[in-house]
């Protein structure tokens, strides 16, 4: 062969290696880890984004929900430990805490540890992309809670397989420094027409429903957030009130609660935690949550 085809040959050669290159797109930089001990998922850089500040409150201040509060933070500390811990699934009513608790026990355990836990959130919009996340944790020297807030799926959406495969791990099963955390309204994260459609139209209507009610089972701990009472609502103004300083009589206050909550139609964390900021301003004080 002669030269000019040989170089021909070559020159082709780069051209499909650069194209495949370019469809295969950016390959994932190893992240610092010390510079945070929370990051959120970035599948179209492939890249953790480190948070500075991270939006949570003090785990003193979560009231209403002390039985789950005292198995997640036994299961998170088993995990940071490096012992065997569950996937866990914190479900129900809205405003309730789920999230805010996470984030609370993540901070409250690393006041106590040298080697911190990291915390890593993946949006519910990104879970397709939890096989390459996953690579890149699995890598890590620390153990990390993967963490997705809101997580459901409607009728069309088929990213829940890419949940399952993850929460598995297939082959090589879970890595043992990655534990998964969710919080969702819905127990089996699937909606109840979605289930009901396929069990309708399935030629086994059974297996159709166990395909689907399955995810949910990947997590070895649910547990459920319900709505609160009056009382418990009423001692989440009384914790934010004496955590902040607010100089109100209590009387007063409590009455101010109640009608807040009346106008929301409900009592939770949220609408405690919404009225806590209302008072507040009112009276002139800044809040550091």
């Amino acid at each position: 062969m002669s030269e000019d085809g040989t170089m021909a040959i070559l020159t082709e050669l780069r051209r499909i290696a650069d194209a495949l290159e370019r469809r295969a797109g950016p390959v994932a930089a190893p992240p610092d880890w010390t510079i945070a001990d929370c990051f959120v998922w970035n599948p179209a850089r492939v890249a953790l984004m480190p948070v500075a500040k991270v939006n949570r409150i003090d785990l003193s201040l979560i009231r209403g929900v002390d039985h789950v509060k005292g198995i997640l933070i036994e299961n998170s500390r088993r995990f940071a430990e490096g012992l065997p811990a569950n996937n866990v699934l914190l479900w129900g009513a809205r405003g309730m805490g789920k999230s805010s608790l996470v984030k609370a026990i993540h901070a409250a355990i690393n006041r106590d540890r040298d080697a911190p836990l990291k915390l890593v959130e993946v949006h519910r919009e990104d879970i397709s992309t939890l096989p390459d996340l996953m690579e890149i944790l699995k890598q890590a020297p620390f153990q990390i809670i993967l963490f997705c807030d809101d997580l459901s799926f409607d009728n069309d959406d088929t990213s829940y397989k890419s949940l399952k495969a993850a929460l598995d791990g297939g082959v090589e099963g879970r890595p043992g420094n990655v534990v998964f955390y969710a919080t969702s309204n819905r127990r089996h994260l699937l909606p109840r027409n979605m289930i009901e459609n396929e069990q309708s139209t399935a030629i086994n209507p059974s297996e159709a429903v166990e395909e689907k009610v399955s995810l949910s089972d990947r997590f070895g701990l649910w547990l459920g957030f319900h709505k609160c009472s009056q009382e418990d609502y009423l001692a989440m103004i009384d914790g934010y009130a004496d955590y902040f300083g607010l100089e109100m009589p209590r009387e007063d206050m409590h009455r101010a609660a109640l009608e807040w909550a009346t106008t929301r139609g409900s009592r939770s964390g949220r609408v405690a935690w919404q009225f806590v900021q209302d008072v507040a301003g009112r009276l002139g004080k800044r809040l550091g949550a």
